[in-house]
C-alpha cells in the first residue's frame, strides 16, 4: 500500500497581507498529480487544513476542488482537523462528502478506524482530530494536558488493534495500521514564532513512546518535514508561511506498507510558486548590489547593517525587490551605551544642541549626530536665535 502523507495546509493564511489561496492552489494541483503518477492509495491530511476557525467562502472552495481532484485519482483520503481548524466547521458536512472522502473531527470516534485493504488484506487508519484537553476531561478522567489527552487516544486504538489481533484467529499475525495526530512530538524542532503554541510550559509535548502499536504515524502541526524515528514523521505545509521557513523543502511523505507493515519512505517535492529569502547587508549594497540579483523575483526579508536607520527603506527596497515584505534594521555593530538613562542625558544638557545630541543618542542607539547633521542643526539654531532676537 501506497500513502501520501501531507499536513498543514492552512488554507486562507496571509504572508505578510498578501493572500496565498493561488499560490496554494497552484502546489495542491501537482499534489494530486503525484498522486495519480505514484499509484497512491490513501492520501492523509494531518490537521490544520484551514488556517482559521471561520475560513471565507473561498477556501472552502479550494478545499472542495483538492478534495474532489485527489479522490478522483482513486485514492481514499483521509482528512483529520488541527488546532487551527474549527473542528466543527470542518467537520459539519462530513457524512455528506462523497465516497473516498473522510473527514474526521470527532475525538468520540478516534477507536475507530476507516479501513482500506490492498492485496495483502486491511489497513487501518486511526484519525486523531486535535485534542483540547479542557473540552474533553469530562469525558476522560485525567485528560489535562495535550500529553495526557494523546495518550488516552493511543490507548484506544492499540484496544481496538488488540481485538482485531484476537478476531482474527491467527497467532502472529500481522495487523497493519496508521495513526494521524496534530501536536509536538518529543525531539522536533520548530519554526521559531510560526506553529501556534500548544504546550503549556514545556508539559505538553508528547513523548514518542506515546505513538508505540501502529505502523505508521503521521503527524501534523510542525511547517517543517521532519523524521523522529523511521515510522514517525512531519510532513510539514506545502507552502513557505514565513521567512523562517525559507531553507525547508516543501513537499510530501510518500510512504509504503508490505505484508508485514512499514517498509519504508520517501520524499516527494513539490514545487515553490515563489521563493522565500532573507538577505542582509548594507542599504547600499542592497538597493544596487549584484549579489543580491537572484532575489529579484523572491519573497523578501532585508535585515539592513547600516548605523543609522534609513528613510522609507521598504518603498525603496521594493523599487529593486517587486516582492520585498518585511524589512528590518538590524546594526551591525551597536555602540554600548554610557550606563545613563535618557532623563540623565537631558539633565545634563548645557545648550539646546547637547539636548538634541541626547536626543538622537537615545533613539539611536547610541549614535549621535554626524558632521553634516551637526552643520545642519547649527544652522537651525542660530536661525531660532536670531528670530528670538528680534522679536
Amino acid at each position: 500500500m501506497r500513502i501520501l502523507h501531507t499536513s498543514d495546509w492552512h488554507i486562507g493564511r496571509t504572508f505578510h497581507g498578501h493572500s496565498t489561496l493561488e499560490p496554494l492552489r497552484g502546489v495542491l494541483e501537482p499534489l494530486a498529480a503525484q498522486v495519480r503518477e505514484h499509484d497512491v492509495d490513501v492520501v492523509i491530511v494531518a490537521g490544520d487544513v484551514f488556517d482559521s476557525g471561520t475560513p471565507a467562502a473561498a477556501c472552502y472552495t479550494l478545499l472542495s476542488d483538492t478534495l474532489r481532484s485527489l479522490a478522483d485519482t482513486g485514492a481514499e483520503v483521509i482528512v483529520t482537523s488541527g488546532n487551527h481548524d474549527s473542528a466543527a466547521r470542518l467537520g459539519f458536512q462530513a457524512g455528506l462528502l462523497r465516497d473516498g472522502i473522510h473527514v474526521l473531527t470527532d475525538p468520540a470516534a478516534v477507536g475507530t478506524p476507516i479501513t482500506v485493504y490492498d492485496a495483502h488484506g486491511p489497513v487501518h487508519f486511526y484519525g486523531i482530530p486535535f485534542l483540547e484537553p479542557a473540552l474533553l476531561r469530562h469525558v476522560w478522567p485525567g485528560a489535562r494536558s495535550q500529553a495526557g489527552v494523546l495518550a488516552h487516544a493511543m490507548d484506544l486504538v492499540r484496544a481496538d488493534l488488540s481485538g482485531r489481533a484476537d478476531s482474527a484467529g491467527a497467532p502472529g499475525a500481522a495487523v497493519r495500521s496508521v495513526a494521524i495526530a496534530h501536536c509536538f512530538a518529543a525531539g522536533v524542532e520548530p519554526t521559531p514564532h510560526l506553529e501556534r503554541d500548544i504546550q503549556q510550559g514545556g508539559l505538553d509535548v508528547v513523548p514518542l513512546a506515546t505513538f508505540d502499536g501502529v505502523d505508521y504515524m503521521a503527524l501534523g502541526h510542525i511547517h517543517g518535514r521532519q523524521q523522529l524515528a523511521p515510522h514517525i514523521r512531519y510532513a510539514g505545509a506545502p507552502l513557505h508561511y514565513a521567512f523562517g521557513e525559507g531553507d525547508k523543502p516543501r513537499g510530501s511523505w510518500l510512504v509504503e506498507l508490505d505484508a508485514t507493515g512499514f517498509a519504508g519512505a520517501h520524499w516527494l517535492d513539490l514545487p515553490v510558486p515563489r521563493r522565500v529569502v532573507t538577505l542582509r547587508g548594507a542599504f547600499e549594497d542592497l538597493l544596487a548590489g549584484p549579489a543580491f540579483a537572484e532575489a529579484e523575483d523572491a519573497w523578501v526579508c532585508v535585515e539592513y547593517t547600516d548605523t543609522l536607520p534609513q528613510p522609507d527603506p521598504l518603498r525603496r527596497l521594493q523599487q529593486r525587490f517587486a516582492y520585498c515584505a518585511k524589512v528590518v534594521h538590524a546594526p551591525a555593530h551597536v555602540r554600548e551605551g554610557d550606563g545613563r538613562t535618557y532623563v540623565e542625558r537631558v539633565r545634563a544638557a548645557r545648550s539646546d544642541a547637547e539636548l538634541v545630541e541626547a536626543f538622537l543618542g537615545h533613539v539611536r542607539g547610541g549614535e549621535g549626530a554626524n558632521d553634516v547633521e551637526r552643520d545642519l542643526l547649527r544652522a537651525v539654531l542660530d536661525d531660532r536665535i536670531r528670530a528670538e532676537a528680534l522679536a
